[in-house]
């Protein structure tokens, strides 16, 4: 079995090309840019491609999409320590044949490299109620849904950002909420980051753009 490894950790990715050469798996190249890889992937013959999900510049998923878009079939299998369900649909939709974690034991993770070369789809044990689910539902289910930008926000987010859709101050939201200014603001702060905007008025407009605080 020839692999190609992808992954922007150098430590990892020199420790795991010695594992994987002790077990009789050879690694034909061991890059850590998203660019070099796609490169290499047009290039090498190999068996399998392991593919970190966060990298810099050029990230996992990218790299999946664009192999599939350049008719690139070779089975991908990410390699991550993400165990978002989010990030594992995401990666089956685009056409992994892998999803793995980086914690596995590396005998197990060679078991799980000779069943996607078999021609089975192989995720993470915890996380195989979610294959299940996406099997079951199908291409009309969970792969064609989007994700919503408000699905990383804490239900106690969500209730401040609704106040915020309202034109809530801090101050009145924490007197609303029985909670401090300060404990407001971490909320607030956080709550921009995951939605990715610089303002609480642009978090505002989302909110009722998506109807996230309809009532009634």
């Amino acid at each position: 079995m020839r692999v190609l490894l992808i992954d922007d950790h150098t430590l990892f990715r020199s420790g795991l090309e010695g594992l994987l050469d002790r077990r009789g798996i050879e690694v034909a190249a061991a890059v850590g840019d998203g660019n070099e890889g796609l490169a290499l992937a047009r290039d090498l013959e190999v068996d399998i491609i392991l593919l970190d999900l966060r990298m810099p510049e050029v990230g996992g998923m990218e790299v999946l999409r664009r192999l599939r878009e350049q008719g690139i079939e070779t089975p991908v299998v990410m390699l991550t320590t993400s165990s978002d369900e989010r990030d594992l649909v995401e990666s089956l939709r685009c056409g992994a044949q892998g999803y793995l974690l980086k914690e596995m034991e590396p005998d197990d993770l060679v078991v799980a490299l000779k069943e996607i070369m078999a021609g089975k789809t192989v995720v993470a044990p915890g996380l195989t109620g979610v294959l299940a689910r996406v099997v079951q539902q199908g291409e009309a289910g969970t792969l064609d849904a989007a994700p919503s930008p408000f699905d990383d926000l804490t239900p106690r987010e969500r209730e401040i950002l609704c106040h915020l859709s309202e034109g809530q101050s801090n101050k009145v939201i924490a007197r609303n909420l029985g909670i401090s200014d300060g404990t407001v603001k971490l909320h607030v702060k956080s709550i921009l980051r995951k939605l990715d905007v610089h303002s609480r008025v642009e978090a505002a407009v989302m909110a009722v753009e998506q109807g996230l605080c309809n009532k009634g």
